[in-house]
C-alpha cells in the first residue's frame, strides 16, 4: 500500500489529535508513525506517516483532515517507506564508524536526508575558484553551483530559494533550502526539499545541532 508523509498544523488541545486520527481512518488511512515537529502557543505542527489502500487518492487525506475545525494540511508527499530507520543518534554512530573524512561526509549526506525528512542533502565547501561538492545523498542534484554567496555561514538558517545563485531547476521545483556550517564556516550541509514545505525553526535548529556534533567527530 502507498504511504505518505502528511504535515499538519492543528490546535494544541486535548482530543484534537484523536479526532484527526478518526477522520483519517474514515477514508481508510492507517497511521504508521507520528512526530511532533514543533509546538507553539496554541498550535502544533505534526508529521504523520500514513498508508492508504491501493487505488485511494491522497487528496482524500487532505479533505478528511481539513474538514475538522482548527486543522490545516501544510503538505503531503510520498513517503520513502523508511520508518525512522535512521534517527539522530544512529546517524552520529554511523558517521563515527566510517573510515576517513570523505566516507564520513557521504554517510552524513545519505542518512541526513531521511532523518531530517528532506528530498536531498549535500555537503559543500567554498573555495577560491567556486563551490566544491564534497558529498551528496541519493537524488541530490548534480548541478554545479558557480557561487554560494551565503558562505561563509555562521549558524544554521533557511536560505532564499528564489535568489539569483539558486539554479533555475531548483526554483522551478519550488525547492525550499536550509544550511548549517560544518566545522569551519566555509563548509556547510545544504538541505533541499523540492515542493516544500518550508523549514520550521525547530527543523533548522535540529540541523544545526546535528551538524555541530558531526563537525566535532570530523575534527
Amino acid at each position: 500500500m502507498p504511504s505518505y508523509l502528511l504535515r499538519v498544523q492543528l490546535e494544541d488541545r486535548p482530543g484534537r489529535l484523536g479526532s484527526l486520527a478518526v477522520a483519517l481512518g474514515s477514508v481508510g488511512a492507517d497511521i504508521l508513525s507520528l512526530d511532533v515537529v514543533e509546538r507553539s502557543a496554541g498550535f502544533a505542527i505534526d508529521d504523520l506517516v500514513v498508508e492508504l489502500p491501493a487505488g485511494s487518492m491522497p487528496d482524500a487525506l487532505i479533505t478528511a483532515a481539513e474538514n475538522l475545525t482548527g486543522v490545516y494540511v501544510d503538505s503531503i508527499r510520498p513517503h520513502t517507506g523508511l520508518l525512522e530507520a535512521h534517527r539522530e543518534l544512529e546517524l552520529i554512530d554511523h558517521v563515527a564508524a566510517a573510515t576517513g573524512r570523505a566516507a564520513r561526509l557521504q554517510v552524513l549526506a545519505e542518512e541526513a536526508a531521511p532523518v531530517l525528512r528532506v528530498g536531498w542533502c549535500t555537503v559543500l565547501r567554498a573555495t577560491a575558484s567556486g563551490v566544491e561538492r564534497l558529498a551528496g545523498s541519493h537524488g541530490a542534484p548534480e548541478t554545479h553551483l558557480p557561487s554560494a554567496p551565503w558562505l561563509p555561514l555562521q549558524h544554521a538558517q533557511t536560505l532564499n530559494g528564489t535568489a539569483d545563485w539558486v539554479p533555475q531547476l531548483w526554483r522551478d521545483m519550488d525547492t525550499t533550502l536550509a544550511a548549517a556550517p560544518l566545522g569551519d564556516h566555509d563548509t556547510a550541509v545544504l538541505l533541499g526539499r523540492p515542493g516544500g514545505p518550508g523549514f520550521r525553526p525547530s527543523e533548522v535548529a535540529r540541523l544545526g545541532y546535528l551538524a555541530g556534533i558531526v563537525a566535532t567527530i570530523l575534527r
